[in-house]
Protein backbone atom coordinates (compact mmCIF):
# COMPACT_ATOMS: atom_id res chain seq x y z
CA UNK A 1 0.00 0.00 0.00
CA UNK A 2 1.40 3.36 -1.03
CA UNK A 3 1.72 5.86 1.80
CA UNK A 4 0.45 9.30 0.87
CA UNK A 5 2.57 12.21 2.04
CA UNK A 6 0.99 14.99 4.06
CA UNK A 7 -0.01 17.94 1.92
CA UNK A 8 2.10 21.09 1.88
CA UNK A 9 0.13 23.95 3.43
CA UNK A 10 -0.88 26.62 0.90
CA UNK A 11 0.23 30.22 1.41
CA UNK A 12 -3.38 31.42 1.34
CA UNK A 13 -5.70 31.16 4.36
CA UNK A 14 -6.68 27.53 4.84
CA UNK A 15 -7.93 24.88 7.23
CA UNK A 16 -6.11 21.66 8.11
CA UNK A 17 -7.13 18.23 9.37
CA UNK A 18 -6.00 14.65 9.48
CA UNK A 19 -7.89 12.68 6.81
CA UNK A 20 -8.48 9.01 7.58
CA UNK A 21 -9.40 6.89 4.58
CA UNK A 22 -11.36 3.64 4.21
CA UNK A 23 -8.17 1.68 3.48
CA UNK A 24 -6.77 2.61 6.90
CA UNK A 25 -4.28 5.19 5.63
CA UNK A 26 -4.23 8.79 6.77
CA UNK A 27 -2.51 12.07 6.01
CA UNK A 28 -2.71 15.74 6.93
CA UNK A 29 -4.66 17.73 4.36
CA UNK A 30 -5.04 21.48 3.89
CA UNK A 31 -7.80 23.24 2.00
CA UNK A 32 -8.73 26.77 1.13
CA UNK A 33 -11.93 28.32 -0.18
CA UNK A 34 -10.39 28.91 -3.62
CA UNK A 35 -12.21 27.18 -6.46
CA UNK A 36 -10.52 26.38 -9.75
CA UNK A 37 -13.10 26.39 -12.54
CA UNK A 38 -13.57 23.25 -14.59
CA UNK A 39 -11.92 23.82 -17.98
CA UNK A 40 -14.41 24.53 -20.77
CA UNK A 41 -14.54 21.93 -23.52
CA UNK A 42 -12.46 19.34 -21.61
CA UNK A 43 -13.17 15.95 -20.13
CA UNK A 44 -11.25 14.56 -17.18
CA UNK A 45 -10.64 10.85 -17.55
CA UNK A 46 -9.06 8.39 -15.15
CA UNK A 47 -9.01 4.64 -14.69
CA UNK A 48 -8.45 2.68 -11.50
CA UNK A 49 -7.96 -0.92 -10.53
CA UNK A 50 -10.53 -2.73 -8.38
CA UNK A 51 -9.15 -1.10 -5.24
CA UNK A 52 -9.42 2.47 -6.56
CA UNK A 53 -5.70 2.83 -7.34
CA UNK A 54 -5.19 5.17 -10.30
CA UNK A 55 -3.82 3.41 -13.40
CA UNK A 56 -4.50 6.14 -16.00
CA UNK A 57 -4.81 9.93 -15.86
CA UNK A 58 -5.41 12.06 -18.94
CA UNK A 59 -3.82 15.48 -19.41
CA UNK A 60 -6.92 17.37 -18.21
CA UNK A 61 -6.91 15.36 -14.97
CA UNK A 62 -3.23 16.08 -14.38
CA UNK A 63 -3.74 19.79 -15.04
CA UNK A 64 -6.80 20.39 -12.85
CA UNK A 65 -5.66 18.17 -9.96
CA UNK A 66 -2.32 19.97 -9.64
CA UNK A 67 -0.53 16.63 -9.29
CA UNK A 68 2.00 15.30 -11.77
CA UNK A 69 1.08 12.17 -13.70
CA UNK A 70 3.76 10.32 -11.73
CA UNK A 71 2.14 11.37 -8.44
CA UNK A 72 -1.30 10.24 -9.62
CA UNK A 73 -0.44 6.85 -11.15
CA UNK A 74 -0.34 4.31 -8.34
CA UNK A 75 -2.07 6.63 -5.86
CA UNK A 76 -5.52 5.87 -4.44
CA UNK A 77 -8.23 7.97 -6.07
CA UNK A 78 -9.18 9.24 -2.60
CA UNK A 79 -6.08 11.46 -2.79
CA UNK A 80 -8.62 13.94 -4.25
CA UNK A 81 -11.22 13.60 -1.52
CA UNK A 82 -12.30 17.00 -0.23
CA UNK A 83 -13.36 17.13 3.45
CA UNK A 84 -16.68 18.74 2.41
CA UNK A 85 -17.67 15.47 0.68
CA UNK A 86 -19.76 13.13 2.84
CA UNK A 87 -18.78 9.46 3.07
CA UNK A 88 -22.29 8.42 2.07
CA UNK A 89 -21.74 9.88 -1.42
CA UNK A 90 -18.75 7.59 -1.94
CA UNK A 91 -20.56 4.62 -0.41
CA UNK A 92 -23.25 5.07 -3.07
CA UNK A 93 -20.57 5.28 -5.78
CA UNK A 94 -18.84 2.05 -4.68
CA UNK A 95 -22.09 0.17 -4.00
CA UNK A 96 -23.33 1.04 -7.50
CA UNK A 97 -20.04 0.10 -9.21
CA UNK A 98 -19.78 -3.20 -7.33
CA UNK A 99 -23.26 -4.06 -8.63
CA UNK A 100 -21.83 -3.63 -12.14
CA UNK A 101 -23.79 -0.46 -12.80
CA UNK A 102 -22.89 3.05 -13.97
CA UNK A 103 -22.85 5.84 -11.36
CA UNK A 104 -23.41 9.59 -11.86
CA UNK A 105 -22.87 12.33 -9.34
CA UNK A 106 -21.44 15.68 -8.34
CA UNK A 107 -18.11 15.65 -6.53
CA UNK A 108 -16.02 18.39 -4.95
CA UNK A 109 -12.36 17.41 -5.39
CA UNK A 110 -9.30 18.62 -3.49
CA UNK A 111 -6.33 19.79 -5.55
CA UNK A 112 -2.73 19.28 -4.49
CA UNK A 113 -2.45 23.01 -3.68
CA UNK A 114 -5.49 22.98 -1.36
CA UNK A 115 -7.91 24.60 -3.80
CA UNK A 116 -10.92 22.64 -5.07
CA UNK A 117 -12.85 21.95 -8.23
CA UNK A 118 -16.32 20.54 -8.86
CA UNK A 119 -17.11 17.84 -11.41
CA UNK A 120 -20.09 15.96 -12.74
CA UNK A 121 -18.73 12.42 -12.75
CA UNK A 122 -19.77 9.27 -14.52
CA UNK A 123 -18.05 6.13 -13.26
CA UNK A 124 -18.46 2.68 -14.75
CA UNK A 125 -16.95 -0.79 -14.44
CA UNK A 126 -14.35 -1.91 -17.01
CA UNK A 127 -15.31 -5.42 -18.08
CA UNK A 128 -12.85 -7.80 -19.79
CA UNK A 129 -13.84 -11.38 -20.68
CA UNK A 130 -16.95 -11.05 -18.54
CA UNK A 131 -15.12 -9.87 -15.41
CA UNK A 132 -14.78 -6.41 -13.88
CA UNK A 133 -11.08 -5.51 -13.95
CA UNK A 134 -11.27 -1.87 -12.88
CA UNK A 135 -13.23 1.34 -13.26
CA UNK A 136 -13.28 4.38 -15.53
CA UNK A 137 -14.41 7.83 -14.48
CA UNK A 138 -15.21 10.59 -16.93
CA UNK A 139 -15.80 14.02 -15.45
CA UNK A 140 -17.30 17.00 -17.19
CA UNK A 141 -18.18 20.57 -16.35
CA UNK A 142 -20.86 20.57 -13.66
CA UNK A 143 -24.05 22.62 -13.48
CA UNK A 144 -23.48 25.56 -11.12
CA UNK A 145 -27.19 25.52 -10.23
CA UNK A 146 -26.99 21.84 -9.24
CA UNK A 147 -23.86 22.45 -7.16
CA UNK A 148 -25.67 25.22 -5.28
CA UNK A 149 -28.55 22.80 -4.62
CA UNK A 150 -26.22 20.03 -3.41
CA UNK A 151 -23.94 22.02 -1.09
CA UNK A 152 -26.55 22.18 1.73
CA UNK A 153 -27.46 18.50 1.18
CA UNK A 154 -23.82 17.44 1.46
CA UNK A 155 -23.42 19.67 4.53
CA UNK A 156 -26.43 17.99 6.18
CA UNK A 157 -25.00 14.53 5.41
CA UNK A 158 -21.65 15.56 6.92
CA UNK A 159 -23.35 16.87 10.05
CA UNK A 160 -25.22 13.55 10.35
CA UNK A 161 -21.95 11.63 9.95
CA UNK A 162 -20.32 13.71 12.70
CA UNK A 163 -23.35 13.24 14.97
CA UNK A 164 -23.38 9.50 14.25
CA UNK A 165 -26.93 9.57 12.86
CA UNK A 166 -27.70 6.27 11.22
CA UNK A 167 -24.44 4.71 12.42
Amino acid sequence: MRVLPDMVPPAEPHRSAKAIYQDGTSRVIHWSDREVPFPDGRLIVSRTDLDGIITHANAAFVEISGYSREELIGAPHHILRHPDMPKVAFKDLWDTLKQGRKWHGYVKNLRKDGAHYWVYATALPNVRNGEVVGYTSVRRKPSRKRIEELVPVYQKWLEEEIAGVGA
